[in-house]
């Protein structure tokens, strides 16, 4: 295929195009992936660039699966050589490669979210506590900037170079890293080490969703595109992730840091409906905080179709939907793979999941982000994360983070006190955890205030004792029973395992790695269902947004103490729900109930004012009336399926 065939228009403009910086704004459905491989066959087969001098990055290995599917695509000898895939994937080959984690003395062991929970109960009464502890932790990851201005790679105050050295003992002791400290790890490598080979590696650099990217991951980029020239392409609409300080003014003011940027925009979006494209900009239109122009509807893409729907439960809701499901599937106007459900919880996720399976229709869910839910300082509630330890200490009985959360569970304070004795000890005589634990169990050795962590130790030999002998299926069984309800996301991922009689390194590393890194499938035979972030890079003929009550989208801001903050969350939250309904592809449906059971809410964070039956009243999302005249009226669920039985009909 040559690069410019059917090309024409903005589209060719963007790939012939040799200014550098070059930022190209791309609303959803505007065909940015595509104008980006198109430019990188041109700088092949026009400027005769080896491949392997080209970098295609992205965040999300989503959306990197889809750059190296695009670029198969093209048909060019030696495409495959190409280097693409996440910046964290990057970041750890480049460090690997340059042996700096060998060199620094680091463990390449990545923490899990619920485990981080263990390291801020041990540094909290330092830092102000556990809330504040995570607060620092994120800023260490965006390697200290947070804020778009700031210049990343330096701590910003005492406090936080104090913390920083707090930090590294733990994460040192205890053979780990933070998973997003590979990239102030690779800044600083790359920074501090000019002549590096990296910073020559290559002639061109290319970037997709440049919105989801923080300072410190720019500034990678920046450096290595020093030698050649740079490529970004993003949409500040889409910005979802200020959690790891990704700001809509990364790619909205990209020229505040880069003089000279050459700037492009698509904006008619080829994707979705022309109702689903006139709702959604009307929508992103309440943003005051924007750097892009109008979304436009193509004249040639169909009107489309979209429903507003109110039931009166949660239960209603997973029925009805259901229904509709089944009436589309039936009907041969949808196939399940071209079904898209996204949920705010999994509580909602899980509810239609099996309403559609019920009525047989395969339907698979993706909340593996919720798979730790649950207080570790209560062992009915931790249930999955003691059995994800386990598995992590039969796999690797020296594992010390696993050590430390498993002799933490049940404790008010995660025995943070008595495991500071435990650590002090190992410090002062070389020992390891393990040793030190053994030799308490064994009566051999003694430590004041640790009766807790034998306690805990002595139930992990029992059972390390009835299940290191176990494989496959009778060891998935062992620790993820089929008949607990906390165990299924695991049992789910446990699927990609293709060795049947596989041990407990194997399903330890692909639990591991599809829970820190989920990649969704997207030539699938069933309906998906997942969160409304995991969404993101995907689409679908029919797409349900369900659980769309206030409280949930938008959700309630947890840390924002100003009006300021509660704005810019608030317009991020909006980001979101854009992201979602612009999946669709043939039709939307905007899904809410009127009522949800007190605990549930209480559990998922919607601020309950009273309660009756023990339930909780609840409204529909605000988003859905700043959806625009042209969207319909919301009707009851009860009159949306007569609706569908007579169109049917």
């Amino acid at each position: 295929m040559r690069w410019d065939d059917g090309l024409e228009g903005i589209a060719k403009r963007i790939a012939e195009e040799t200014a550098s910086p070059l930022k190209v704004v791309a609303g959803p459905g505007t065909g940015k992936t595509f104008v980006l491989m198109r430019r990188v066959a041109r700088l092949i087969q026009e400027e005769g660039v080896s491949p392997n001098e080209i970098l295609v990055c992205t965040f999300t290995r989503t959306a990197a699966s889809d750059l190296e599917k695009e670029l198969s695509k093209l048909g060019i000898d030696g495409i495959d050589r190409v280097r693409k895939g996440t910046l964290h994937a990057l970041c750890f080959s480049l460090l690997k490669r340059a042996d700096v984690l060998e060199i620094t003395g680091r463990h390449p062991r990545p923490l899990l979210q619920f485990e981080e929970r263990f390291l801020q109960e041990d540094l909290k009464n330092t830092y102000g506590g556990v809330r504040a502890v995570g607060e620092k932790m994120q800023a260490f990851n965006a390697a200290w900037a947070r804020l778009q201005h700031e210049e990343p790679g330096w701590p910003t105050s005492d406090d936080d170079r104090r913390f920083s050295e707090d930090l590294g003992g733990w994460l040192k002791f205890h053979e780990a890293m933070l998973i997003g400290e590979l990239i102030p790890e690779a800044l600083s490598y790359i920074r501090n080490n000019p002549t590096c080979p990296e910073r020559t590696d290559f002639k061109h650099v290319l970037v997709d969703e440049y919105q989801d990217l923080n300072r410190a991951e720019q500034s990678i980029l920046d450096l290595l595109a020093s030698n050649g020239s740079l490529t970004v392409v993003g949409d500040p609409d889409q910005s979802i992730y200020s959690f790891k300080f990704a700001h809509p003014e990364g790619i909205a003011h990209f020229e505040d840091l880069h003089p000279g940027t050459h700037t492009e925009s698509l904006e008619a979006c080829r994707r979705c409906p022309r109702l689903v494209v006139k709702m959604a900009d009307e929508l992103i239109s309440h943003n005051k905080h924007r750097g892009s122009g109008k979304l436009k509807p193509p004249a040639c893409n169909p009107q489309g179709e979209v429903f507003i729907v109110q039931w009166p439960s949660m239960d209603g809701e997973a029925e009805g939907i259901a229904e509709f499901v089944q009436t589309r599937v039936d009907s041969g106007k949808v196939k399940p793979g071209d079904i898209l459900v996204l949920a705010p919880r999994r509580d909602f996720g899980y509810a239609i999941r099996d309403a559609i399976n019920n009525r047989g229709i395969p339907a698979h869910s993706f909340f593996s982000e919720e798979a730790f839910d649950g207080s570790p300082k209560s062992l009915e509630e931790s249930k999955s994360q003691q059995m994800f330890s386990l598995l992590t200490l039969l796999a690797y009985p020296n594992d010390r983070v696993a050590l430390r959360c498993w002799c933490g569970f049940g404790s008010n304070n995660l025995a943070s006190n008595q495991w500071s004795h435990i650590r002090k000890y190992c410090q002062q005589n070389e020992m390891s955890p393990r040793d030190v634990l053994s030799k308490l169990a064994a009566g051999e050795l003694k430590l004041p205030h640790t009766a807790h962590l034998v306690e805990r130790y002595q139930a992990l030999v029992d059972l390390e004792s009835k299940t290191r002998d176990l494989y496959g299926l009778a060891l998935l069984d062992a620790l993820f029973p089929a008949e607990e309800t906390w165990a299924e996301p695991f049992r789910s991922l446990s699927s990609t395992i293709e060795e049947p009689d596989y041990n407990a390194a194997m399903l330890l590393d692909a639990l591991r790695s599809n829970l820190t890194q989920p990649e969704l499938p997207t030539d699938v035979d069933y309906v998906r269902v997942m969160s409304l972030h995991k969404s993101k890079g995907l689409t679908a003929d029919l797409v349900l947004v369900v659980g769309c009550v206030e409280g949930l989208i938008p959700s309630h801001p947890t840390d924002a103490e100003t009006d300021e903050e509660k704005e810019r969350f608030l317009e991020e939250q909006r980001r979101l729900f854009y992201v979602a309904i612009t999946r669709s592809k043939g039709t939307l449906v905007l899904s809410s109930v009127t009522q949800l059971p007190a605990n549930l809410a209480y559990k998922m964070g919607v601020k309950v004012k009273s309660v009756q039956n023990g339930n909780v009243r609840t409204i529909s999302s605000r988003f859905i009336g700043e959806l625009g005249k042209s969207s319909p009226q919301p009707i009851s669920g009860k009159h949306f399926l007569a609706n569908v039985k007579e169109t049917r009909l």
